[in-house]
Formats: structure tokens, C-alpha cells, sequence
């Protein structure tokens, strides 16, 4: 995660680029169910295109969750469970899936085995530039179908560590939508739990829950699951936070200082740790990011702590790398001390030579302490002889920003991945607008440390994975420097979050 805006989940960027925080902690619920009834959940940036295998946004990922299944799930615990699949085996070039019987498409006709695998074998072909490929599906990788034994087995001619986890988690099309991807843009073709009843871009999506459900998570079939889930896109937090205590609104999740007036309230909540600083920069040629020299620089002129403390209202804690503490098989602090140190009299040695002239871009959806943080770092910079210029962008600028067509030196991006693995298309391979890799880096000690770790299965290789992400902190090719809690807080309504987004199968409509 999988996806893009600025908090999210397997390979999402923070608004910005779809990725993953976990869930736990805050009030307990223990509401009594209410039948039926419309569960309205407030997000902060219009999801856009809703097809799920052309987006890196948290937030289409989230709206999509709700339309469509996937082969494995991830319970709250992060724990794979059964999906679409009943079970499955692995290793890191091949794995095969066996699927329940019985699921069915939202106008009623069988999934296939079949069709399974052209998801994943679509995915998986680079001339179709699907955004997910690297993330869920290895480049080149391949699937096919036996349909009398309902399995689908994965050929991947690169290992791929969580290879049944990864190809686990895509969103699962069903044949129309595969075979027309303009209906997937406002709509939905999946086995999900909910099909889209209104798409009105910008403001609001209604989704009415399937009838013939019977399969999912064993809480899909639980007493309080609401009838009507209503999408409301709210830009401002201050008023999403409004619309939940005047009961508005049963769920919305923050960044900024409304949370804590929402905790004085005892409202039921559910915490989400995830990356929130994270500081890329644009190594094209001729970019001053593509001097190793002048990336170094710049975070030896940038007092990370102190940019911590004001992206996060001073509530937040060090980033300990590219994966939010307590999701995935790895825990562990892996920047530790590779990134460069602190040191503006060393710093200003290199910049007041080099002069760069650097565009400075902060995601205006992440709240005001996005620009606070790029103000810091324009006046901590400056001091230093950069001309530093600051562009504040919403999430169609992030988006053309992962597509290769905006401007920028340097980003305040924060990617959330549950897995390593799922960050590697980000940071490494073809460059945008031919790939995920955004900012261009290449770095020969990370892509060789992801070669030797990819052969290794799960949590074995966790070790190899910190040594990679040690290489890219050491040549300052990205730079976590601030984890957050994001909390949801819930009124009229209990949920749970699951790889780093609301889990639709476990809301219960309380009184």
C-alpha cells in the first residue's frame, strides 16, 4: 500500500502517492448494534478515478475497499486471512490460490478463476502501466486459472519475499469492468461488500450494500452493518470535525489540532500510526537533487527534530523508516543514524558553492503544518545561501508530481507502505512518467540489497530489507523524519481499521 495521498496504506502516498498504517488503541466501543441506517464517512481528498489498478491515492483505495474484495485480507492484528481465497501457498516466484465457492460479481454473475488471473497477469504487464504493478504484482509476473480445481496460481520471473501477500492484497475486477476500464472510473464492477449508487466527484459517493453478500470477513454478515455508506469529501478539518459532533457525520479521521478537541469528547476512536514527514528529492538530470553531494547538504541544514516537532504539532516521534512501527513482519528502528547528520557549518561548505535554486512542494491536504514545515525549511535554507521557492499543491498537483509533470526539487511526501517490498517501484526502476519512481533514484547498493532480499521468504529476509533501506538513508535519497498518529473517531458508529484504512466489514451502526 497499497496507494498515494499522504497517509495510506500499501504503497499509497500520503495524499499523495496508494500504501499503510496499522489499527488499535484509543476509546473502546461495546455500542449496542443498530440495524440498518447510513454510515456517513468523511474524507479529506476526492478519490478521482476509482478504478483500483490505476491509482496511488489512499483515498480511492479506502472508496475502494468498500467495492471490491481481494484474495487474501489482513485482519487487524496484520494477520493474512482468507479472502476471495479460502487458502493459498507460496514461495518467493510462485503462488497459488485457492478460491472460495460461490462468490459472485456485484450484477450477479460467478467470479471466475479465470478472471482472477487476468487481473493479476493485467496488473503484471508493464504495457499497461497499471499503477500497481511492483506494488501488489511483480513486473512480468503471470497468473492462470484451473477452474475445475477453483485455483489460480502466480508465476514471478523475480522473487518477490511477500509474494502471497502482495498478489494478495490487488482489488479483484470482475469480467465487465475488466473489459471496460471507462465503467471503473465512477463506478465499480467487484465482489465488494457495497456497489456505487452515486458518484458526485468532489462532494459526495453513496454506496448501497449487497444483499447476497455471503462471503468476506466473518463480520461482514454481523448485526449492525449499515445499509448506505455516504462518502463526503471534506477538505477542511475544522468542519469535518464539526459535522461528527453535531452528528453530521459517524466517522472521520485527523491530522491537525481538531483532534484534540475531539478526544475531550470520549468519542469512540481508533489510532493510525504512519509516516507523515518525508522528504524527497528530485534526482533528474540537471535537478540539484541529482548531486549527492547537495542532497546530504540539505539535510545536514535541516534540524529534523525541530521539523518534527512542527509537522506534527509536536505530537509525533522520529520516523524509524520506510514502514510505520507495529505493521508488517519487520519491526525495528532502520534509519537509526545512517541519515546525515546535522551539521549547518558542514552544510553551508557545500551549498554556499553550489547555489541550488530548489522548488519546494508541500501537500496542502495534510493540513496547515505542511506549509509551517516548508516555511522552516525555506528559512533554514535560505540562511545558506538556496534560493528556496514554495509550492503548496492539492491532490491533483501530487498527482501530476508522481506522474512526472510538475515541477519540484524537493517534496514533503509521506509514502506508507505495510511491506517493504511495496515501496521498492517507488524507489527504484523507471522513472515518471514510465514508472512509479518519481524522483528518479537510482541507488546501485539499494537495488542489489532488494535483489538478495526479494529471494528470501517473509520475515527471513527482514535483516536484508533494513541493510536496503539503510543505503537509500545514507546517500539522503528519502528522508522519514516524523511518524504520526492519525486517529479515526467515530460517533453513532464502531469500526476498525486494517492496513492503514477503515475496514468496511467491521462497522456496526450503535445507539
Amino acid at each position: 500500500m497499497k496507494t498515494i495521498p499522504t497517509i495510506a496504506t500499501a504503497g499509497v502516498l500520503a495524499l499523495a502517492l496508494a500504501a499503510c498504517g496499522g489499527g488499535g488503541g484509543g476509546q473502546a466501543g461495546g455500542g449496542t448494534p443498530v440495524e440498518g441506517g447510513t454510515f456517513t464517512f468523511v474524507i479529506s481528498a476526492d478519490p478521482g478515478n476509482l478504478d483500483p489498478h490505476f491509482t496511488s491515492l489512499s483515498s480511492t483505495y479506502q472508496v475502494d475497499r468498500f467495492l471490491y474484495d481481494t484474495l487474501v485480507n489482513i485482519d487487524t492484528k496484520g494477520r493474512m486471512v482468507a479472502g476471495l481465497a479460502e487458502k493459498w501457498t507460496a514461495t518467493a516466484t510462485e503462488a497459488t490460490f485457492t478460491l472460495r465457492d460461490g462468490v459472485t460479481c456485484a450484477d450477479g454473475t460467478p467470479l471466475t478463476a479465470t478472471q482472477v488471473a487476468a487481473n493479476i497477469s493485467f496488473v503484471g504487464d508493464p504495457k499497461n502501466a497499471s499503477s500497481r504493478i511492483g506494488v501488489f504484482v511483480p513486473a512480468g509476473a503471470t497468473a492462470t486459472a484451473d477452474e475445475k480445481a477453483r485455483t489460480v496460481t502466480v508465476t514471478s520471473s523475480s522473487p518477490d519475499a511477500f509474494l502471497d501477500r502482495n498478489v494478495g492484497g490487488l482489488p479483484i475486477v470482475c469480467a465487465k469492468g475488466m473489459a471496460n476500464r471507462d465503467l471503473l472510473k465512477e463506478s465499480a464492477d467487484g465482489t465488494g461488500l457495497f456497489t456505487v449508487k452515486e458518484a458526485v466527484a468532489g462532494d459526495h459517493y453513496t454506496l448501497q450494500r449487497r444483499e447476497d453478500y455471503k462471503w468476506g470477513p466473518p463480520d461482514a454478515d454481523g448485526k449492525g452493518l449499515p445499509d448506505t455508506v455516504v462518502i463526503k469529501v471534506v477538505q477542511n478539518e475544522s468542519t469535518s470535525a464539526n459535522l461528527l459532533l453535531s452528528g453530521g457525520a459517524n466517522a472521520a479521521a485527523f491530522v491537525g489540532p481538531d483532534q484534540q478537541r475531539l478526544r475531550s469528547q470520549k468519542l469512540f476512536q481508533r489510532d493510525l500510526l504512519a509516516v507523515l514527514g518525508e522528504m524527497w528529492f528530485n534526482q533528474k538530470a540537471g535537478l540539484p537533487g541529482a548531486d549527492d553531494e547537495v542532497r546530504r547538504a540539505l539535510v545536514q541544514a535541516t534540524d529534523l527534530d525541530q521539523l518534527s516537532t512542527v509537522l506534527t504539532g509536536g505530537t509525533g516521534k522520529r520516523a524509524t523508516g520506510l514502514v510505520p512501527p507495529g505493521m508488517g513482519p519487520c519491526p525495528g528502528d532502520k534509519v537509526g543514524d545512517s541519515l546525515p547528520k546535522y551539521d549547518k557549518d558542514a552544510a553551508k561548505s557545500v551549498l554556499e558553492k553550489a547555489k541550488p535554486a530548489i522548488t519546494l512542494f508541500y501537500p496542502t491536504t495534510l493540513g496547515p503544518t505542511m506549509q509551517a514545515g516548508a516555511e522552516l525549511l525555506q528559512k533554514e535554507w535560505s540562511e545558506l545561501g538556496v534560493q528556496v521557492t514554495l509550492k503548496g499543491g492539492g491532490d491533483a498537483e501530487t498527482g501530476q508530481l508522481v506522474g512526472g509533470q510538475l515541477q519540484w526539487d524537493v517534496a514533503f511526501l509521506p509514502l506508507n507502505v505495510s511491506l517493504p517490498s511495496q515501496a521498492v517501484s517507488f524507489l527504484s526502476g523507471p522513472s515518471a512518467p514510465d514508472g512509479t519512481n518519481f524522483a528518479s533514484i537510482d541507488n546501485a547498493d539499494y537495488t542489489a540489497k532488494v535483489g538478495e532480499a526479494s529471494k528470501i521468504p517473509g520475515a527471513d529476509g527482514c535483516d536484508t530489507w533494513g541493510e536496503a533501506e539503510k543505503a537509500l538513508y545514507e546517500q539522503a535519497d528519502v528522508v522519514p523524519f516524523a511518524n504520526s498518529n492519525r486517529p479515526m473517531f467515530g460517533k453513532g458508529a464502531e469500526f476498525e481499521l486494517s492496513e492503514g484504512s477503515l475496514d468496511p466489514a467491521t462497522i456496526r451502526m450503535v445507539g
